[in-house]
């Protein structure tokens, strides 16, 4: 059974164990280890009949799919068989600072031939990513990002629970890597792919139990690009955004999914088989499919309601007692084409560019806050450009907007579009030199970011 069929039939298996991560990449003759994830280059099938040259965890593009339980320890052993240096990220995990995976900021990058133990518990339920935060243009282009998914610590008795991985590939007719990155377009919204994916196929359907309730991760690991998703199904509920739940879920709405951003919805299946549920992304006035759900046969199952999902343990910021910082995201390419580092710097947080983090350049932190003071953090946006705005180490509330109504929700990343404020809070729970940055990667690398310390 080759890796796409896998896929396809456990798809519709309840039950976390189920999953191709679990089965096909846990480290069973390392018991010290709950994985081991090789970084190695090699060659992967993305576009059909075709060879692309990838950087890959355990040999796949997307990575492998993880999962823990919540409150649980995690132990992942990183081996560094690339000929470059690499680290991982566990995005959107509240973890131990030494963990975080940021060069130079956090832990030392790993070297080619070197290894890496991750040790860190997981706080929140919920659906995560991982990915390398050096070389990050390539890293992630190439396919070194995948999907940590924690379950909950009482499954929430869902029939079907589907990761759905978005990227577009920056590839060839022949399936090569095309040019990652220009100035031009890193100085807007970024150097776009060219073929689409979910879980590495290209317009692929996947089956759900018929009569069951399905839940979906839907997670945007693309470098670049911003999904306006619409699931073709006329009772869909939001359930979480970033792994965060929404109590009570919501019906579903137009939700902009930026680079890094994730959404669980919830769906009860048609009970008839061969009932085809298109997720469509929308563009405009045209909607670009970008795979389908069918019903299969399954045991029988009549389900009426969704389930819910239990709150995470996330401490609540005092509004009224709360400090109020302002950011300010500017482009500044016309004004500071090259910076310091000789590489180019287009953006900046508060006319402070960050194009390259190293030994010899980390700079003052962007804020100091103090332990377990409450936050309020003010975005604004004076350009024209979006910026997907992640900040690690914390899950903040956004609040509000300048531009639209916004129903408060927690997240780890937000969408800040074109010369729009918001506003999100949050508790500085966590002590650590923490990154803060668009996750519109070449925004990033072109000076998009800085970090907070919290001591």
């Amino acid at each position: 059974m080759n890796r796409r069929e896998f896929l396809r039939t456990t798809a519709i298996l309840a039950g976390a164990a189920a999953l191709p991560g679990c089965v096909l990449f846990r480290a069973k003759d390392e018991p010290a280890f709950d994985y081991v994830l090789i970084a190695e280059a090699s060659n992967v099938e993305l576009k059909p009949g075709k060879t692309t040259p990838a950087l890959t965890f355990n040999g796949v593009a997307p990575a492998p799919v993880l999962r823990a339980k919540q409150g649980q320890r995690l132990r992942i052993k990183l081996i560094n068989k690339l000929d470059q240096a690499t680290t991982i990220h566990w995005h959107g995990i509240r973890i131990d600072n030494a963990m975080d995976g940021v060069p130079y900021l956090t832990q030392p990058p790993v070297q080619p031939g070197e290894t890496f133990l991750y040790d860190f518990i997981v706080p929140d339920a919920g659906t995560f990513w991982y990915h390398p935060h050096i070389n990050s243009v390539e890293q992630l282009s190439k396919g070194m990002v995948g999907l940590l998914i924690v379950d909950e610590k009482e499954s929430p008795g869902f029939d079907a629970d589907i990761p759905l991985v978005l990227k577009k590939w920056r590839l060839d007719d022949d399936g090569r890597f095309l040019q990652l990155s220009t100035p031009r377009k890193a100085a807007r919204m970024g150097t776009p792919g060219t073929w689409q994916t979910v879980n590495s196929e290209h317009d692929p359907v996947i089956p759900i139990p018929a009569g069951g309730a399905v839940r979906l991760r839907l997670a945007n690991l693309d470098n670049t690009l911003a999904y306006d998703l619409w699931i073709d199904h006329p009772d869909v509920q939001h359930l979480a955004y970033d792994g965060m739940p929404l109590n009570p879920a919501r019906p579903q709405v137009s939700y902009l999914l930026g680079a890094g951003m994730r959404i669980d919805a919830g769906l009860i299946a048609p009970s008839e088989t061969n009932v085809e549920i298109p997720i469509n992304r929308r563009r405009g006035m045209r909607q670009e499919r970008l795979c389908t759900l069918k019903t299969v046969a399954a045991t029988t199952l009549v389900r009426t309601n969704i389930p819910n999902l239990p709150a995470n343990p996330i401490a609540l910021p005092d509004i009224n007692q709360a400090e109020t910082l302002n950011f300010t995201f500017d482009w500044s390419g016309a004004v500071a084409p090259m910076g310091q580092s000789g590489k180019p710097s287009f953006w900046a947080i508060n006319k402070k560019p960050w194009p390259g983090i190293s030994a010899g350049n980390i700079p003052e932190p962007l804020a100091r806050l103090k332990v377990d003071n409450s936050c309020i953090f003010e975005l604004v946006n004076t350009s024209q450009y979006r910026h997907p705005i992640h900040l690690h180490g914390v899950v903040f509330t956004v609040l509000s907007s300048n531009k639209r109504d916004i129903k408060p929700y927690q997240a780890d990343t937000v969408m800040l579009g074109k010369y729009e404020t918001i506003r999100i809070a949050f508790v500085a729970d966590n002590p650590g030199r923490w990154m803060y940055h668009c996750h519109l990667i070449e925004h990033m690398k072109t000076g998009l970011m800085g970090y907070i310390d919290i001591s």
